[in-house]
């Protein structure tokens, strides 16, 4: 890994993977990938396709198995953690909706809640206000009666991502969460994530192709590459050529956007 300095906010672990190995028999995918992710941390997992953005994430979800290390969920082992507890702490938004059946838009993000419902139990008025408020922060209460087998990607997309808001979780995990969204929406809903970092403290771990997305909004980036961990640090410590170039393997302009006080990247053929 590249020398750089680590983050540190300071507000307790999250979530730590320990010389994580992960993939097939055959096959690893991830090569003793360790880090740690604070409480109150807007991070950032970027790298080429093939790097193991994805893998790791369901890693970290406890969606597959890893071969060797571990992962800790707020000091508990991942996969000792009931999957009802596990939806309690993390929120899952990944690329594809797995819905298959044609749900009403609002029924998908009242299943956001089921993790804090006991069996057989009513819907509370304080379920009811949490998921209004998600519908509201990702502007899909216009979508509320359609079915979720019948909107379009990007819509979907921001009804997964208001069922997650409805879970209440401290830990969002997102895996290309906005890709099918055009460029206003995917603004929208990461301003809506800073507001919830911001705010509520809520801890985002976000799987990105587009490095200026995460330049703009992602106070730490992580970069893979071939399933190795190569860079980790503070955002304007990490957005450099040399490890853009090591990452990407192409040239990089770096700009200094005065509007938006923030570093943009131009990749050059």
């Amino acid at each position: 890994m590249l020398p750089v300095a680590a983050t540190q906010e300071g507000g307790g672990t999250v979530i730590q993977a320990d010389h994580v190995w992960c993939g097939y028999p055959d096959h690893p995918v991830l090569r003793d990938v360790s880090f740690e992710i604070q409480r109150g941390e807007f991070v950032a997992i970027l790298g080429p396709n093939g790097s193991g953005k994805t893998t790791l994430m369901l890693a970290l979800s406890g969606i597959i198995p890893i071969e060797q290390g571990s992962i800790h969920i707020s000091g508990d082992i991942l996969e000792h953690l009931p999957h009802r507890e596990r939806a309690r702490r993390m929120a899952t938004v990944t690329q594809e909706s797995e819905l298959r059946l044609p749900f009403p838009c609002r029924e998908v993000v009242w299943m956001g809640r089921y993790p804090h419902q006991k069996r057989w139990q009513l819907e509370t008025p304080d379920d009811s206000r949490v998921v209004q408020r998600a519908m509201t922060l990702t502007d899909t209460e216009s979508l509320a009666d359609r079915l979720i087998t019948a909107v379009s990607g990007g819509e979907k997309q921001r009804v997964m991502m208001a069922r997650a808001l409805a879970q209440e979780t401290a830990v969002l995990l997102l895996d290309e969460a906005t890709s099918a969204m055009d460029i206003r929406r995917k603004l929208q809903v990461y301003q809506v994530l800073e507001q919830l970092n911001h705010g509520d403290g809520t801890t985002v771990l976000a799987v990105l192709h587009d490095v200026n997305l995460a330049a703009l909004f992602c106070r730490r980036l992580i970069f893979l590459r071939d399933g190795e961990l190569i860079a980790d640090g503070p955002t304007e410590r990490v957005l450099t050529p040399e490890i853009l170039e090591t990452v990407y393997g192409t040239r990089v302009l770096i700009q200094d956007i005065a509007t938006v006080g923030r570093k943009q990247v131009v990749f050059i053929p």
